[in-house]
């Protein structure tokens, strides 16, 4: 018997069944078309949505599925029997229905009851469980980004298309017709050629705090075995918040650039046009102003050397100055010194006749290149990004889809290799990172941006305290790293992750 099964039988008091010989065969390892009870969908019927992770983005999930005509939230899935009780309790009121309440996503997709999964777990679970669902014969839509690394979000795609199954991917900016309308006015050369476009996470990240050599606490009930999942069963929890700061640790999350940043690096790259990961990737950044237990940067720049024009990627979570960090740190973050009135959590795209910025929201701003305010282009008719995912579940067009899965993997990928770079770096002080880029005099400009940022909040950046890692050479068509030497290996091995038995993503060949 395995751990998991151990786990499972212990907090659940399951016995053996049918569900452990069908995950043998399916789950984690297998590529088995159809479970035995998956159901094909009639054109005429309510479609039945399962949502796994509803703690945080996951309640968004279901109040957006429940608002939906001819869509039902029929199930949902958690591993904490609090936030679960609540979520279907709830869920069960507004829709006037039983809504079956689940502890393990594998026995919601046997039972055969839903059409359709809706997964807004940690990230270390994204593309498992859209995995495990299209394996039972479900379509999906998996919460950005929409891989823990570069390896497994290709795994994903393949078997969407292996399938013939429909998988949305969550970054939902896709849908947003006023950034629809902006980016088809940059690529018409409206503003002449793209200069660089930078994307930013500018958002307030406070000290996490370390729990001590005693760890965090568990919440009681959790099924901790299936919420490590893939990752080891990490004991003791270097974390005092259990439900959100494992964002803040590799084995589970990606740092801020892969929370929020995501979405940002997306808009970004659909600007510039580029359909594959850059050829060249590095970062300069560090967990910097503060100590924790946390290990993701706070701070950072990546830089993708798209030969077409970079796209530049920076994360800042400390405040403009040391002081705020005691006064109203969350209002007093950093803005773009090309829209100083604007959102830190943005894209601003800079081009030969001007710049053009868009936010989170969807605001959009355009200047010509003295800073004049422009007209902004005329907001594109689009639809919500989870109507648009029931669209495609009923047409099976997934060219229809805004967010199509491939679309949310590449633009995922590109926040793994900036974190791969960032892991493999060295720490370096100011001067030496000045000697190390000043050929190019975009980068030197933003990361002396940065620099000041962090003087201001009293980081010592002349002694070496910032790590600058390699510029990494990736094959955008293997999406491996190749070309770096003896840097390949562990670059690489970044790629993918060692898989915890049984939860393991399949190869799909």
């Amino acid at each position: 018997m395995s751990l998991s099964d151990k786990s499972l039988t212990n907090q659940q008091k399951q016995p053996a069944s049918t569900r452990r010989q069908a995950l043998k065969a399916t789950a984690g390892f297998g590529l088995a078309l159809a479970w035995p009870n998956s159901k094909v969908l009639g054109a005429n019927d309510d479609i039945r949505v399962g949502v796994i992770g509803a703690n945080g983005r996951g309640k968004s999930h279901i109040d957006a599925w429940q608002k939906l005509n001819g869509v039902r939230c029929a199930a949902i899935c958690d591993i904490d029997p609090k936030v679960l009780d609540a979520r279907v309790t709830k869920s069960a009121d507004v829709q006037g229905f039983a809504v079956q309440g689940y502890n393990d996503m594998r026995e919601m997709f046997e039972k055969g009851d839903i059409d359709a999964m809706s997964s807004a777990t940690p990230n270390h679970w994204h593309t498992l469980s859209g995995v495990w669902a299209m394996q039972a014969g479900k379509d999906c839509y998996v919460e950005k980004p929409i891989s823990h690394n570069v390896w497994e979000g290709r795994q994903l795609v393949k078997l969407s298309r292996k399938l013939d199954k429909i998988c949305q991917g969550g970054t939902q900016s896709r849908a947003s017709g006023s950034i629809k309308a902006a980016v088809k006015y940059v690529q018409d050369g409206k503003l002449g050629k793209i200069k660089y476009v930078k994307g930013m996470c500018y958002k307030p990240r406070q000290s996490i705090g370390d729990p001590g050599p005693q760890g965090g606490e568990l919440p009681a009930g959790v099924d901790y075995d299936i919420w490590s999942g893939p990752a080891d069963m990490e004991t003791p929890l270097r974390r005092k918040r259990f439900h959100y700061d494992w964002h803040w640790f590799y084995e589970y999350g990606n740092g801020d650039m892969g929370n929020q940043g995501i979405h940002q690096m997306d808009v970004g790259r659909w600007f510039i046009g580029e359909d594959k990961i850059a050829p060249r990737t590095f970062s300069i950044g560090g967990r910097l102003g503060y100590e924790d237990s946390a290990t993701t940067p706070n701070t950072q720049i990546v830089y993708h050397d798209y030969d077409s024009a970079p796209l530049i990627f920076e994360t800042r979570g400390l405040p403009k100055a040391k002081e705020f960090q005691e006064n109203n740190w969350g209002k007093n973050m950093n803005k773009p010194e090309e829209f100083p009135e604007m959102s830190g959590i943005s894209v601003v795209v800079v081009c030969e006749g001007g710049n053009v910025f868009c936010d989170a929201g969807g605001r959009v701003s355009v200047t010509d290149a003295d800073g004049k305010k422009m007209d902004s282009p005329e907001k594109m008719e689009t639809t919500d990004i989870f109507a648009n995912f029931i669209d495609a579940v009923r047409t099976r067009k997934r060219e229809e889809q805004y967010a199509e899965c491939e679309e949310t993997h590449i633009s995922s990928a590109l926040c793994h290799t900036g974190l791969i770079s960032h892991r493999l770096g060295k720490l370096m002080s100011n001067d030496q990172i000045l000697e190390q880029i000043k050929s190019d005099p975009t980068l030197t400009n933003r990361y002396l941006a940065m620099a000041d940022h962090l003087k201001l909040n009293k980081v010592d950046i002349s002694k070496e305290t910032v790590t600058m890692g390699p510029m990494i050479k990736f094959n955008p068509d293997t999406e491996w790293a190749e070309g770096n030497g003896e840097l390949d290996a562990a670059a690489n091995k970044l790629c993918t992750r060692e898989y915890r038995a049984p939860y393991t993503v399949p190869e799909v060949v």
